[in-house]
């Protein structure tokens, strides 16, 4: 449980980190209000990007991190 609760408060600090408090919050209201498959989402992510274009990217965050 306390891990649970652990993963959501991490969560919900990196979307605000990175969107903005009311951004955030937008985002989690829009993943609650529709239905949302992710794992659909996540096969489709990258269909428009060559490998290559996928690579660099990844390449990028990681040296980004």
């Amino acid at each position: 449980m306390y891990a649970e609760m652990a993963l959501r408060s991490e969560g919900m600090q990196i979307l605000i980190n990175k969107l903005g408090r009311v951004e955030a919050e937008r985002f989690i209201s829009l993943i609650i209000r529709e239905p949302f498959d992710y794992t659909e989402w996540q096969r489709n992510l990258f269909n428009d990007m060559s490998v290559k274009e996928l690579s660099n990217l990844a390449m990028k965050e990681y040296k980004n991190k």
